[in-house]
């Protein structure tokens, strides 16, 4: 049997890029059995195209939020939740439920390539593809893909996993990606992004908001979901070469440390904080010896799968 999946979409003022983002969709090989594209006060054009496809297909519903855009960084996993709640209503059966962005596009057999990597993986939980964005020149993966961390804008979970982790969590100052992506885990699930599966956004991270305030925002997110200090530290310290050169990683240190100097209450259990601390801890210590120069970094994949911990079977999947 094909597998069976549903896309969320939350579109705000995305009459520039949306219509890329449909025609992607509606040129997959194996098409969604139902699209819920939420139109989140947007003052634009973007109702407009997206009721224009939703006549022409039928897998393809637009969902109205009534009340006005919030200028918060929740709201657009609160309108991503609405078409949730519309699907769970609904009497459209799913194996598979997706998030994407409205700035994105795919080649057509994107997700017929990634369900053939759920299939062969039945611990897989969670994944995506990797972003490419233009530099000026040519399209480049973004920097920050990693493949044990998938991108929010194509975050495709196996029902069973988005149930156990209870859908995405409107946080303060968002990274709900990067929460789901921690809770899969705590829940026995693995977590993989491909970087075969190439997914060009348009929109450039961090574009929207200047980089450095996106930084600054990053560090507050890292410290509302309880990430270690170290392991920020450290994470500040490799920015160190990346534009904007010192401003950036400065940026990112001063949002983590406002949320210590505010006092400022996380809004994810003490359970999540530990688990995120315990991973990172033990990627310091893989990484340690790279960083004082005891280990060549030729050897760095190596010492990095010595140091890992064995699998741990939990209803049959793998952590």
């Amino acid at each position: 049997m094909k597998p069976r999946y549903v896309l969320v979409t939350a579109a705000h003022n995305e009459a520039s890029f949306i219509e890329r983002t449909i025609l992607a969709v509606c040129a997959q090989e194996l098409r969604p059995t139902k699209w819920v594209i939420v139109n989140d006060g947007s003052t634009d054009d973007t109702a407009k195209i997206i009721q224009g496809y939703a006549q022409q297909f039928d897998f393809i519903q637009l969902l109205q939020l009534s009340s006005q855009h919030a200028p918060d960084f929740g709201a657009q996993v609160r309108a991503i939740n609405a078409g949730v709640d519309l699907l769970q209503r609904s009497d459209v059966e799913f194996d598979f439920i997706g998030n994407v962005d409205s700035d994105i596009a795919f080649e057509a057999s994107y997700f017929s390539e990634l369900f053939r990597k759920f299939e062969s993986t039945p611990s897989l939980g969670l994944a995506g593809g990797w972003l490419y964005e233009n530099d000026g020149v040519k399209l480049s993966p973004r920097r920050g893909n990693r493949t044990t961390s998938v991108p929010h804008g194509v975050q495709c979970f196996r029902r069973e996993c988005f149930q156990a982790i209870g859908g995405y969590v409107p946080l303060r100052y968002g990274a709900p990606d990067w929460c789901s992506e921690i809770s899969a885990r705590m829940n026995g699930w693995r977590v993989e992004s491909f970087p075969d599966l190439q997914v060009v956004h348009h929109r450039p991270t961090g574009s929207v908001s200047g980089s450095w305030r996106y930084l600054y925002r990053a560090g507050l997110a890292a410290y509302s979901l309880g990430s270690h200090p170290a392991f920020e530290l450290a994470r500040c310290i490799a920015r160190l070469h990346c534009r904007p050169y010192l401003v950036g990683a400065l940026s990112r240190l001063a949002g983590f440390g406002a949320g210590y100097l505010r006092k400022e209450q996380r809004q994810v259990s003490e359970e999540i904080v530990r688990f995120l601390r315990r991973e990172q801890t033990q990627r310091l210590r893989a990484k340690l010896p790279v960083l004082v120069g005891l280990t060549p970094k030729g050897n760095a994949a190596a010492e990095r799968n010595r140091t890992k911990r064995p699998s741990v079977s939990s209803n049959q999947t793998r952590i």
